[in-house]
């Protein structure tokens, strides 16, 4: 395994971290900080600036990148909280239906990396495609398909012009396309910890495409929590490296006893550990970004790094809180902001204990 960068893994990271630097300031994040939070600014610049399309086929307008350099956009991203559906649009949404549709779907994967459009996809993980718990029914109506159930935590549904959905068919999963604005979907807003945009979204015998087929159906599904599930933990990466950033800044300078509060070994011992949980993240999210960039089996690489990026998560945040002090509980300070991120980061898509379990099983088979 080579850990150099790779020349676009650098150019990317340093475009979407200028473009952020400029944008999304503290002023800014104030601002957002609000239900349905989203930057439609930051979204446009990624937009014209070619970020978006690079990851893209090179048919598509694109650059073919692969996860490599897209766990280094995210990981920008996340360095600033950015309130952007990077990994739920381009990601996932154009990066399935680039790899895996038909010529009129890979058009609408073209289109979300123009930023024309939005896509998303609905994967929260109660709802796992499986007989024994279905969350949502596909039937066949000859050559047609419609979807009948509940999906929950579904990000930025509300301005998405399509939602990948998994469903059960009578043979098996499926993964499947659907028009949120047409009239027998119900979109309800949740409230969620950082005021992402997520929301319970209600299908009823809703007009679907098929995406890919049938019998790939099982195939699409796995790739599409695998790059969550790394999207995540990169997101997660970027954003407890600019908290323990900040945090360290604030050691320097506050002081109580007349010395710096770094130089307590009680505060430089939380902060030692801290920075060993991200270097752990790091370690495996470049190690899962590798193994699919290379095209090798990066189940269990991806379901270690999603551990990480919720034990560390939940440790670093908390750590970060504790040593701001009374500034760490105050919602106008930044801290707030990595914080709630990093808690949402952690729990979504399965916190450490779902991740352990599924690695116990991946080894165990």
């Amino acid at each position: 395994m080579d850990f150099t960068p790779t020349e676009a893994q650098t150019d990317l990271a340093r475009l979407t971290g200028e473009i952020c630097a400029k944008l999304v300031t503290a002023d800014r994040l104030r601002e957002l900080d609000t239900a349905g939070r989203y930057d439609e600014q930051l979204w446009n610049s990624l937009a014209e600036t070619g970020v978006l399309a690079a990851a893209l086929p090179e048919a598509l307008g694109g650059s073919d990148f692969g996860m490599l350099e897209q766990t280094a956009i995210l990981r920008e991203l996340g360095r600033y909280v950015a309130a952007v559906p990077y990994l739920w649009s381009i990601v996932l949404g154009a990066g399935a239906l680039a790899k895996f549709g038909d010529a009129d779907q890979r058009q609408l994967a073209a289109r979300a990396g123009t930023g024309e459009i939005v896509l998303t996809a609905a994967l929260a993980e109660e709802l796992r495609a499986t007989t024994d718990a279905p969350g949502i029914v596909a039937e066949a109506a000859g050559a047609a398909w419609t979807l009948t159930g509940t999906a929950t935590t579904v990000a930025y549904a509300d301005r998405a012009a399509r939602i990948l959905v998994p469903a059960i068919t009578s043979t098996g999963v499926g993964v499947f396309v659907i028009d949120p604005e047409h009239a027998s979907v119900t979109r309800t807003a949740q409230r969620i910890v950082d005021l992402s945009p997520e929301f319970v979204v209600d299908l009823a015998a809703t007009p679907a495409e098929l995406l890919g087929s049938i019998e790939a159906g099982a195939d699409i599904l796995t790739w599409l929590r695998e790059y969550a599930w790394l999207g995540l933990s990169a997101l997660q990466l970027g954003t407890l490296e600019r908290a323990l950033e900040l945090t360290a800044e604030h050691t320097r300078t506050r002081e109580q006893f007349g010395k710096p509060i770094g130089s307590f070994q009680s505060v430089a011992q939380r902060l030692s550990d801290a920075y060993i949980d991200i270097g752990g993240l790091r370690l495996t999210v470049t190690q899962g970004a590798w193994r699919l960039s290379e095209d090798l089996p990066a189940a269990e690489a991806i379901h270690i790094a999603k551990f990480w990026a919720a034990e560390a998560g939940h440790k670093v945040a908390h750590t970060v809180v504790h040593i701001h002090g009374g500034l760490g509980i105050d919602r106008d300070h930044i801290t707030h902001n990595y914080f709630t991120a990093a808690k949402h980061n952690e729990f979504a898509l399965g916190g450490a204990t779902p991740h352990l379990l599924a690695l116990g099983a991946e080894l165990a088979s």
